[in-house]
């Protein structure tokens, strides 16, 4: 975890057609190999693959954009909410999201939102109950994460944060451009305030993702 409200990470949508995936070029094709194998190595489907459409690109874009304190205060949120104790607002990790971590572990593992790489891993519109992790993806990008299982725990957890999940807010604008590490993330719009201002911007950037995730079928990746 970093402790800098300023390093940035940026979510990007990477279409799951056949002009990418098949493309010889694809820059993605190491992780999607092993996503198919632990995929498969847990009785699932591999990672969907679309024929392409008019109007359809292997063009992969930025949907969303925060920072990675502000990404770890959503998750905290969550962790508590699930185990039963009060949810609190924080604003800067002082030390309890870790010890939440290692309290329960258990049960941070089976969540998506939080069992889950900052800066790398993906989660891909496949729908599985809980991350799926084998010795490669944790030499790589992680666990692997659903976006069906992403966008449950988001409304699982947006009543807390002052969210209504089956009517939110819009998302904020996604970044023009990949954000250097060494700018200033993305923060909350004026008018955005309250305890809960940067858990909801990192929430309605997540959600935005999901449900294009899904729409799309597009994979999920962070940077």
């Amino acid at each position: 975890m970093r402790e800098s409200r300023y390093v940035a990470c940026d979510l990007w949508l990477v279409p799951l057609v056949d002009v990418l995936c098949h493309n010889p070029d694809n820059p993605f094709a190491e992780e999607l190999a092993e996503y198919d194998e632990a995929l498969t190595g847990a009785g699932l489907p591999p990672v969907p693959v679309l024929g392409y459409m008019p109007g359809m690109s292997g063009q992969v874009a930025p949907v969303a954009g925060f920072d990675y304190v502000a990404l770890h205060l959503l998750r905290r949120v969550l962790l508590l909410q699930v185990s039963g104790l009060p949810v609190t607002p924080a604003e800067q990790l002082d030390g309890d999201y870790q010890q939440l971590l290692e309290m329960f572990e258990s049960t941070a593992q089976r969540l998506h939102l939080v069992w889950h790489y900052d800066h790398a891993g993906a989660y891909v519109p496949v729908d599985f109950p809980q991350p799926l992790s084998t010795d490669k993806l944790l030499a790589g990008g992680g666990p692997l994460g659903s976006s069906h299982g992403l966008l449950r725990e988001l409304q699982l957890v947006a009543p807390a944060l002052g969210i209504d999940p089956h009517n939110p807010p819009p998302p904020p604008p996604a970044p023009a451009r990949p954000t250097r590490l060494d700018e200033p993330a993305a923060m909350p719009g004026e008018g955005e305030g309250g305890p809960y201002a940067r858990e909801r911007h990192v929430w309605l950037g997540l959600h935005a993702a999901a449900t294009r995730s899904l729409a799309q079928g597009s994979m999920i990746v962070f940077s």
